[in-house]
């Protein structure tokens, strides 16, 4: 059931990658053309064009780090035996969802002062802001069910310049 959960997750985070970037590049071609054509543009769009890197960002991110892609810095794990590395995985995991945890509690925050100071005219730029505590959700959620899953230890998500060299 969390499998077909995760993976239901994966195909929504991909569609909002998707019609973000579809979305963002259709504004940024909406304001060249407004611009260059009647020299005019909707500053609205500008604010949503912002935020839209942000979900794509995020959703890249949760989907990156679903299959193991992440930037790491584990420098110790290209000197350790595998049987170790597998070991350390899960409790890994879990230190990384604390951490995703943390950011998630601290951008609800920070959102909710946003919310309470905005200026009238900044509605729409704080409700979009939405983006930093649901992004970090979603990182949380990957994390904890990638700890409670499991995750594969694949030799291809590590560069062939950082793995041991066999003996």
């Amino acid at each position: 059931m969390l499998v077909q959960f995760k993976n239901y997750l994966l195909k929504f985070e991909a569609g909002i990658a998707i019609v973000s970037l579809v979305l963002m590049l259709s504004f940024s071609i909406v304001q060249i053309l407004a611009r260059n054509l009647f020299e005019t543009g909707f500053p609205v769009l500008d604010v949503i064009s912002r935020h839209l890197v942000l979900f794509i960002l995020f959703s890249g991110a949760a989907l990156i780090t679903e299959y193991n892609k992440h930037i790491k810095i584990d420098v110790l794990a290209t000197l350790m035996p595998a049987e170790i590395k597998k070991k350390l995985v899960r409790p890994f995991l879990l230190i990384s969802t604390m951490i995703c945890a943390l950011f998630f509690w601290h951008a609800g925050n920070f959102w909710l002062d946003e919310l309470k100071y905005a200026s009238t005219n900044d509605n729409l730029s704080v409700y979009l802001a939405l983006v930093l505590p649901a992004g970090f959700f979603m990182l949380t959620l990957h994390f904890f069910l990638l700890s409670l899953i499991g995750m594969e230890l694949k030799s291809d998500s590590v560069p062939a310049s950082f793995q041991k060299p066999p003996a």
